[in-house]
């Protein structure tokens, strides 16, 4: 379903005009850059400048229930992510069939929920710099401690690297590996729900992730069919 079909029929602040219609109606843009205008683009960044963020796990395994970030939807809200882009530095490799991966998915049917964990909150920038946070998200990053284990319902992407050592096992390093998501029809996760971001390796490794989502309210797509 695309969400053409809200530019063209949805109301917004009691006006009927297109919701494509940029710069008092001189251009006409991209859905998604419709809604960011609007103020229902968020953006969050883990890892902070020249500091990665070490994986989970102490970073050497993909833990469900630690994860690198969350970006979570409460109930009436629906998560639509438009680029996620995450780079994971792995650790110096010793011997044959180390890996490293990196896994995008969601829990379709929960809520992020920090049990009795420890995963502090991440800022939510709005993609229009001049607004709040766009209402009905939350996130967060570097789970240390177990949350309450998320239902992986939908795997939205997965990337890995496994080490074939043909030479000193102490000289092979994987200088970089890379998840870009940006999908062309991106899923409409309706809240309660939240996306997990997971990497880690054999070796403990350490990574970044940039993650752009529009956050719009259920009642826009629930009377769609």
């Amino acid at each position: 379903m695309s969400l053409e079909l809200l530019s063209k029929a949805t109301k917004f602040d009691g006006n009927e005009a297109s919701l494509r219609s940029l710069l008092d109606g001189l251009v006409s843009a991209d859905w998604r850059q419709a809604l960011i205008a609007r103020g229902y683009g968020g953006h969050v960044d883990v890892g902070a400048f020249s500091t990665p963020l070490t994986g989970g796990g102490a970073g050497t395994v993909i833990d469900q229930d630690q994860p690198e970030f969350a970006v979570s939807v409460a109930s009436g809200y629906t998560l639509i992510p438009i680029r996620v882009h995450i780079a994971v530095l792995p650790g110096l490799q010793t011997t044959d069939s180390h890996e490293v991966e990196i896994t995008l998915a969601a829990d379709i049917a929960a809520a992020f929920a920090i049990g009795s964990g420890t995963m502090p909150a991440e800022t939510i920038v709005n993609m229009r710099s001049n607004s709040a946070a766009p209402a009905g998200a939350t996130a967060f990053s570097a789970g240390s401690v177990d949350i309450t284990n998320p239902t992986l319902g939908l795997e939205l992407g997965h990337v890995a690297q496994f080490v074939d050592v043909q030479g000193t096992a102490a000289t092979v390093n994987m200088y970089q590996l890379t998840l870009l998501y940006e999908p062309k029809n991106p899923p409409l996760i309706v809240g309660p729900a939240c996306m997990y971001g997971y990497w880690g390796g054999s070796i403990a490794c350490a990574g970044f992730a940039n993650i752009d989502f529009l956050v719009i309210p259920s009642s826009l797509i629930t009377g769609l069919s």
